[in-house]
């Protein structure tokens, strides 16, 4: 049986390809993730298929289609697995984004149920500003 921080691991390096369609196959069918803070489009909590939506967007700003999001360390409890972590990514525009996260992250099975993102979201807004009003 494969344990709540090995799901996550495993989690992270498939977000780290870019690839939208195994990083959703990843995920229960009622997945939902959530952002802090109050960022439009960005922040909030987000179905699976919405998070599809956003994913399948934001790849096309990366350089590479992706953002590696990198587990610098984990700490799990039955099957809630805190991880702090740094993310990077290139953007197509020659920018680089670099943040730090938080996630807070519930495992079911083998797959990951919820995700509860903090990260410096004033990074994210400078970062993704000229991008937001072409979401949705």
């Amino acid at each position: 049986m494969t344990s709540p921080q090995e799901v996550v691991s495993q989690f992270f390096s498939v977000f780290s390809t870019g690839d939208v369609d195994k990083i959703l196959e990843c995920l229960t069918e009622d997945a939902t993730w959530w952002v802090a803070g109050s960022i439009p489009h960005m922040s909030g909590e987000k179905s699976k298929a919405t998070l599809g939506q956003v994913l399948r967007y934001a790849v096309t700003l990366y350089r590479g289609n992706a953002l590696r999001i990198t587990p610098t360390s984990m700490i799990a409890q039955h099957n809630s697995v805190a991880v702090e972590a740094e993310g990077y990514a290139e953007l197509n525009d020659g920018r680089v984004y670099r943040n730090q996260y938080h996630f807070r992250i519930e495992v079911k099975g083998a797959r990951i149920h919820s995700v509860r993102e903090y990260s410096d979201t004033q990074q994210m807004l400078v970062t993704f500003s000229p991008y937001l009003s072409n979401t949705e």
